[in-house]
């Protein structure tokens, strides 16, 4: 009989020269990758704690020679974070609340229901997929334009539930739940919206919890689109903020300006560590269970 907690390589297989080769090549390759995405965190918080002339001296170094906790003090009072931070939240929000019922409502409809060319339908949903995003900027600010939504936080909502990337995964979900659980319902006299609530919402929490992510990931990092589409300095989300107010910024110390973009970057990383097991389940379509 199996052991059910051997690996991929055992004792036995290490014994053997070509597998300790591989097994260090592979070892080798992860330590590079982990290198290579540590070093420029950790180089953003130091710089953050050094005085200012150190971060421009040449040959530079990791370590600061004297940790100034006060850069990150001057980073939080040199920019309203908190009302930038509020900003994308209500972006994160409204595109969350999009996503779940206009996209899960449109993928429960094309996964359940007998929508006339469902396959068509869908099809050119997909299509959009092979189209770069870059096309259609200028004709989704012109529609949002006419409809007088610029400068309103509903610029970034509407858009938000025509992702059909997010309907792809959705519908890809809503597919694995057994067929005799909503017909179980329609026979007791649920209707098409009750059996969305009360069946497939339910059971569709991991699904929805990494779309979550994904969806406070965009509107955590995205600010070309906010700088089309808002025009006062009290709307712009975070990263609109600080490439306007940070990046580009002209008299402001490095050090400083590395503090702030470490304050930026903790909670991204903070919701996916967190939640990074959500990620992992969401992405397993077929691990559903009637």
């Amino acid at each position: 009989m199996a052991n059910p907690e051997r690996g991929i390589i055992s004792r036995y297989d290490m014994k053997r020269g070509p597998v300790k080769v591989f097994y260090s090549l592979m070892v080798a390759v992860i330590a590079i990758m982990v290198f290579s995405m540590l070093y420029p965190l950790l180089v953003t918080f130091f710089n953050g704690l050094k005085p200012n002339e150190e971060v421009n001296s040449f040959p530079p170094r990791l370590l600061p020679s004297v940790w100034e906790w006060g850069n990150y003090q001057k980073g939080w009072t040199f920019i309203n974070l908190p009302l930038f931070t509020r900003n994308t939240l209500l972006i994160f929000g409204g595109n969350l609340v999009m996503t779940v019922l206009v996209l899960g409502l449109a993928a429960f409809s094309l996964s359940r229901l007998a929508v006339p060319w469902r396959r068509a339908v869908l099809a050119f949903f997909l299509s959009t997929l092979f189209i770069p995003p870059t096309t259609y900027l200028i004709p989704n600010f012109l529609n949002l334009k006419d409809l007088g939504l610029v400068n309103t936080f509903a610029a970034f909502w509407l858009p938000a539930a025509a992702n059909a990337f997010y309907l792809l995964l959705l519908k890809s979900f809503f597919d694995e739940i057994h067929q005799e659980m909503f017909e179980a319902a329609r026979i007791d006299g649920a209707s098409e919206w009750r059996c969305f609530i009360g069946i497939a919402v339910p059971l569709s929490v991991p699904i929805f919890t990494t779309l979550s992510i994904f969806v406070f990931s965009t509107a955590w990092n995205d600010w070309f689109w906010p700088s089309l589409v808002m025009h006062s300095d009290k709307k712009y989300p975070l990263a609109t903020a600080i490439n306007r107010y940070v990046i580009n910024a002209r008299r402001l110390d490095t050090n400083v300006r590395f503090a702030i973009l470490t304050m930026v970057m903790v909670p991204p990383m903070g919701v996916f560590l967190l939640f990074q097991k959500y990620i992992m389940r969401g992405l397993q379509l077929g691990g559903v269970k009637g």
